[in-house]
């Protein structure tokens, strides 16, 4: 028995270079399909060829020159340029550009044509003067492209455009300038149904100007489309560090890209700033805020030997960290690279309309021949059958057919990536119709995703203005979202806070300090063991209810003296109560999911 020949999977993303429509996308994944070893997909809205092919088998030349065969261009990943891109550059200035000049030349067109009172004596030598332009230079992508079909023997819907347009172009000339249209005193009124035998006066300059302008509008919409869905995939992968403190042999700091950072390296996180890339806490403890990709508010307290994920913000103390996946391999990439397939792959409707639209152009082009073959055979006169069979190429420009599902994708998956929404794929947009329960995470979603003062419990003569006044006033110097939420509410109760001495933080405790001549311990219990202040029973008894509840309470002292608890939490957002009843009114489920006590997830659903 003969040994199988060894494969070897891989796999490419190419861009592609001049698809104008989801024919062109149905083209060209049919030609790369064909080659041994080889399942493609191609999306005309990401303008991307997705590629599995045998690397034994195949090359990359080989599906760039497939794609080549079929009239278009593929640039592998090889081929792109490594300079930086600038960003702030509007592809869609030119198309734009064109759309405008189009549209005011082809509005008055319309109007001329339009309305006989505005058609004063010679107004047919105006309007060709005007939609002329309009035709040729603003309509000249779809006639390139059709002539790029033409010369490697297919048909898209661009062919559609470009006979069509022409086609009305050149009937108004052959009227204008052989027929009676040229007429001074020629006036032209607006007929539902034509008449036979007046085709030879009548133009049909406004049909081709208004159908380019239309056609313009939608491929500027389409390209803005796009531009913004990959900004918001850019937004994402942009939540980054840019440059990281790499640490050497010897100990010492060097600034470098974050791009240098290698697998094993170690790098140093301060306080505030984000974590360059995946690694390993090798020294210090801290507070980091991981909420980028676990959507929670209360920050995770870090020691050595815990995994920290890249893009988290550290908000506690000084972090070494030992990195473990660079680049491609963290999770922010992981999330970006998500997004990206989501985008590229197709739905089934998505499938079906590239093949209705595969096999759209023939048929049209068919069904024009066989209008101008029947109404010549019916014995009108070759005008009026010429008229009818334009009216069919003009009116057959399928566009919204290969373009409204890529482009719905495209803007679904780019938007709720921004929103910190993840598509996992196209065909997860296309069942949503079919959802009968929604799961809310709770943390983020139905609550605000940020801390904030919720109670205050005090001791002896102590009142809740002494506590803000003055653990307020230290926690203000710290960099920690829970002293951030109780520095917020002492300002928002009693304006500036107070002048702080003297502050320390203790990595993974607290913090101390001198406020009015106060010294001043604001963290946990453990720092209060430390300094030996004992803690009464009433408080005692306050922190534990709170952190029965999902809450994070601390101690505050001063003066040798344990006085208060302070009560911080994530709240519920002001819209959650609406948004669950809208939900209900649609008819779905809500059910919320919580890594909390069942008492913390009652008290949010309430």
């Amino acid at each position: 028995m003969a040994a199988e020949s060894p494969s070897v999977a891989a796999h490419v993303e190419m861009p592609i270079i001049g698809m104008t429509c989801a024919s062109c996308a149905n083209r060209i994944e049919r030609k790369l399909n064909k080659l041994d070893g080889v399942t493609a997909s191609v999306n005309y809205a990401t303008e991307k060829a997705t590629v599995e092919y045998d690397a034994i088998t195949v090359q990359p030349e080989q599906l760039a020159g497939a794609v080549q065969a079929a009239g278009y261009q593929a640039v592998l990943p090889s081929d792109e340029p490594q300079g930086s891109v600038d960003e702030d550059v509007d592809d869609t200035a030119p198309l734009r550009r064109r759309l405008i000049v189009s549209a005011l030349l082809a509005i008055p067109t319309l109007l001329l044509s339009m309305i006989p009172a505005l058609q004063f004596d010679n107004w047919q030598w105006l309007a060709l003067d005007l939609a002329t332009p309009v035709i040729l230079w603003g309509a000249w992508p779809f006639h390139r492209a059709a002539w790029a079909n033409l010369k490697h023997g297919t048909a898209t819907m661009d062919t559609l455009i470009s006979i069509g347009t022409l086609a009305a172009w050149l009937w108004s000339l052959y009227a204008l300038f052989i027929g009676n249209a040229g007429m001074p005193g020629m006036t032209m009124s607006f007929d539902l149904i034509p008449k036979a035998g007046e085709g030879a006066d009548h133009i049909f300059l406004e049909v081709g100007a208004i159908v380019t302008v239309f056609l313009l509008a939608g491929r500027y919409f389409e390209a803005r489309a796009k531009r913004r869905a990959g900004a918001a995939l850019t937004a994402l992968l942009e939540l980054g560090a840019k440059d990281v403190a790499v640490l050497d042999e010897t100990g010492v700091e060097r600034r470098v890209a974050v791009e240098q950072l290698g697998v094993g390296d170690r790098f140093v996180v301060r306080p505030g700033e984000k974590v360059a890339t995946d690694g390993v806490v090798l020294e210090g403890t801290s507070a980091v805020d991981q909420s980028l990709l676990t959507g929670e508010s209360v920050p995770v307290e870090m020691h050595p030997g815990d995994e920290i994920a890249g893009a988290s913000v550290n908000a506690g103390g000084r972090l070494i960290v030992r990195a473990t996946k660079v680049g491609a391999d963290t999770a922010l990439a992981q999330i970006g690279r998500l997004v990206t397939d989501a985008q590229t792959g197709k739905a089934p409707v998505q499938r079906l309309a590239d093949r209705i639209s595969g096999v759209f152009v023939p048929v049209v082009i068919g069904i024009a021949v066989a209008t101008l073959g029947f109404w010549i055979g019916t014995g009108e006169d070759l005008t009026f059958a010429f008229t009818a069979a334009v009216a069919v190429l003009i009116i057959a420009c399928p566009c919204a057919l290969g373009l409204a599902t890529p482009t719905a994708l495209l803007v679904g998956t780019g938007r709720g990536a921004q929103l910190g929404l993840l598509i996992k794929g196209p065909e997860v947009l296309e069942s949503t119709r079919e959802v009968d329960t929604i799961v809310l995470d709770k943390t983020g979603t139905v609550t605000t995703g940020s801390m904030s003062m919720v109670d205050i419990v005090s001791t002896g003569e102590t009142t809740r203005e002494d506590v803000l006044r003055i653990a307020g006033a230290l926690e203000d110097a710290s960099e920690h979202p829970v002293a951030k939420a109780i520095a917020n509410a002492a300002r928002d109760e009693l304006g500036a806070p107070s002048a702080v001495e003297g502050f320390t933080n203790r990595e993974g405790l607290g913090v101390e300090g001198v406020v009015d001549g106060h010294a001043v311990l604001v963290g946990r219990p453990s720092l209060m063991a430390g300094w030996s202040l004992p803690i009464s029973d009433e408080l005692d008894a306050a922190k534990r209810a709170a952190e029965q509840l999902g809450r994070t309470a601390v101690l505050a002292a001063w003066d040798g003296e344990v006085r208060a608890v302070l009560v911080v939490a994530d709240t519920v957002k002001p819209t959650s109560a609406e948004a669950v009843a809208a939900l209900k009114a649609l008819g779905l489920r809500p059910v919320l999911l919580t890594g909390d006590n069942q008492a913390t997830a009652r008290a949010v659903a309430a």
